[in-house]
């Protein structure tokens, strides 16, 4: 019965609570029957939720600009005009007033920005793609009501807000920011040391009070009847606070996640949770729980470990990490993007990448226009993320500009679309953008080099004109993606195997999960044409080969296979 299980998980988040109250409100803030019920068998009996037919667009609700429609309605027309058929979800980044850091300091949680749109908008969108929204948990803009009734000294918000004492000890604290943690305020309950873990416009929220979990719960019911379905849980990983410890990853942050999959899961509908944590690989893998947390994880060392191998020419560090990651958990699955709307994150490649080749990739980087954040640890500035457009990161190599940049761009679109997992596109990527300098200097945020906003007649011209690299990139990620979509070796959860072939390739083999489709995808990371060794591929001569992205019949009794540079091949036994 739905409050038996959540009073279980109440007991553990609030030992000292009455848990049975609480988990009747739950169930009532979520619009659930107290004593629904629904077996273990009926969740893992259900209807895989996603296919080798499922990618998803990222993009901000304000990314594509006019004159005559609302920023909201251009998103979706562009999506129906030219990927209909080619994505099946959209991740519209936060949508609602925010005071600051372009959406994640949300003033309130129930409306949608009127200069983007309105609700009706949102649930248009929702109609004819999944939808992904942000949860922005962790904290809310300095100018949301429940910090001003904080200041006031007013329920709910003097009980909503993290607070600490100057005898706490918050040395351990993990910080993803340079910025102090703790900020004074005057409050008509006197001085208190608000906790801001991402600055002093995000003020961190208390989840040791039960009534704003309950709230949140009242939220995400609430989205879901707009249209939401699926959950991005904005930097969950600092959610619950202890002092005396990191503050990341606590047992009740895990506890309210597996509490909030506990209601989806008494859904009838397919409901995802995906949560953001931006930290290292291992620690990333902790929110699938033991398939009880997380449906999707983002798969954050993907991306700085693919432009070091796009940019050093040498994948070793990128084929470690593929070799040692472990399968999802049954129900589960990877979230594979190789660009966002934030910078290019290295922490999740701390232990992967060595020092000093992560300094050769920032360094080409930096070259090629792009910038580094910092963060505070042991004392120092040490690099955060890569603030650039990926296409701009890839306009060479560690030894400079080239005139591959195009090749090498679609060259990581295509690996990042082939592995175990759901791709996801930034809109940003999809339009080819170079670094908005522009915006940068404007706003002052290094961030904004990758937040371009596009005139909508001006992306359709471009689109149309085949000679634009805009099209070039826009046009041969549409095909490759609609090729993908018919391959059930694609499949989220199709078998992955990492490949051992010759210095200056990639490669992997995927398996449908039927076994009747084999497909090896084979990447030259160089600027050099390469031979592949099909013996390598181990390609059983009783059937055809094909790559598929060019249609080409592979004859296994042919020893070596030329690769074009930053070419990729899709070698399968079914077309």
């Amino acid at each position: 019965m739905l409050q038996e299980i959540l009073t279980r998980h109440i007991e553990f988040i609030y030992p000292n609570e009455d848990a049975q109250t609480i988990s009747a409100g739950l169930c009532a803030a979520f619009k659930l029957p107290p004593d629904r019920q629904v077996s273990n068998g009926a969740i893992q009996g259900r209807a895989m939720p996603w296919s080798e037919e499922d990618s998803f667009l990222i993009t901000y609700g304000d990314s594509l600009i006019s004159e005559d429609k609302r920023p909201l309605q251009n998103t979706l027309a562009f999506m129906i005009d030219h990927l209909q058929s080619t994505v099946s979800g959209v991740h519209i980044l936060p949508f609602f007033p925010f005071t600051s850091d372009d959406g994640f300091a949300v003033s309130d949680y129930e409306n949608v920005r009127p200069d983007l749109g309105d609700w009706a908008d949102i649930t248009a969108i929702g109609e004819n793609f999944r939808l992904m929204s942000d949860v922005v948990i962790n904290h809310a803009s300095a100018s949301h009501s429940w910090f001003k009734q904080f200041l006031n000294d007013e329920a709910p918000g003097r009980d909503f807000i993290k607070t600490a004492t100057p005898q706490d000890e918050v040395s351990l604290v993990t910080r993803p920011r340079p910025t102090p943690l703790l900020y004074a305020h005057e409050t008509k309950a006197g001085n208190k040391l608000v906790w801001c873990t991402f600055g002093p416009d995000q003020v961190d929220l208390d989840f040791s009070n039960p009534a704003l979990l309950l709230e949140f719960t009242r939220l995400l019911r609430f989205y879901i009847d707009k249209g939401v379905r699926v959950f991005r849980l904005d930097a969950v990983g600092f959610l619950w606070k202890q002092t005396g410890t990191s503050c990341l990853h606590l047992a009740e942050t895990h506890e309210i996640i597996k509490l909030m999959r506990t209601l989806i899961d008494h859904l009838d509908d397919n409901i995802w949770l995906i949560t953001e944590t931006n930290v290292p690989a291992h620690e990333n893998l902790e929110y699938f729980g033991n398939g009880n947390e997380a449906h999707l994880i983002y798969n954050f060392s993907l991306p700085p470990l693919l432009v070091h191998a796009l940019l050093t020419g040498h994948s070793t560090y990128l084929r470690r990490w593929m070799m040692a990651t472990a399968p999802t958990p049954e129900g589960c699955t990877v979230f594979n993007f190789s660009a966002s709307h934030d910078g290019i994150g290295l922490r999740p490649v701390e232990g992967l990448l060595p020092e000093e080749e992560i300094n050769r990739m920032t360094q080409a980087v930096q070259g090629f226009g792009g910038r580094l954040t910092m963060r505070s640890y042991g004392g120092r500035e040490v690099p955060y993320e890569m603030n650039t457009t990926l296409f701009s990161a890839l306009k060479g190599t560690i030894d400079g500009p080239d005139a591959l940049q195009v090749e090498r761009f679609i060259a990581s679109q295509t690996i990042m679309m082939s592995v175990e997992g759901i791709p996801a596109f930034y809109i940003q990527s999809f339009l080819a953008s170079e670094n908005d300098e522009a915006l940068a200097a404007k706003t002052g945020q290094n961030r904004s080099l990758n937040r371009k906003q596009w005139d909508v007649d001006e992306v359709n011209t471009r689109i149309a004109d085949s000679e634009s690299t805009l099209a070039k990139v826009f046009c041969e990620l549409r095909r490759r993606i609609d090729i993908r979509k018919r391959q059930k070796a694609f499949h989220p959860d199709a078998t992955q195997f990492t490949l051992h072939i010759k210095s200056g390739m990639f490669g992997f083999w995927r398996q449908s999960l039927d076994r009747q489709q084999s497909l090896f995808v084979v990447t030259n990371i160089t600027h050099e044409q390469k031979l592949l060794s099909l013996r390598d591929l181990n390609l059983y001569a009783s059937t055809e080969w094909v790559d598929l992205l060019t249609n080409t019949t592979i004859d296994p009794e042919n020893e070596e296979l030329v690769l074009a540079p930053y070419q990729t091949v899709w070698i399968s036994n079914q077309n």
